[in-house]
């Protein structure tokens, strides 16, 4: 990783530069991390009986039932 630092007058850390594209690879794989967190954390819960699981289906239909027009009609 190719990083520069930036220092304060003591000479302790207190900034890095990155290429953007090793900030954005970071980020990229920063939110992928928190995806799996959340999928860990949702199976968890439907084993614990706190969530269930429903088709699709079901979910896409709610969804739209749930929807109200722009227009407010």
């Amino acid at each position: 990783m190719e990083a520069r630092y930036i220092v304060d007058e003591n000479g302790k850390r207190v900034g890095v530069i990155l290429p953007v594209e090793e900030y954005e690879r970071m980020v990229e794989a920063l939110e992928d991390l928190e995806d799996i967190r959340l999928y860990d954390e949702a199976k968890a819960e439907i084993e614990r009986g706190e969530d269930e699981v429903i088709p699709l289906e079901q979910a896409v239909r709610e969804i739209e039932e749930g929807r109200v027009p722009k227009d407010g009609s």
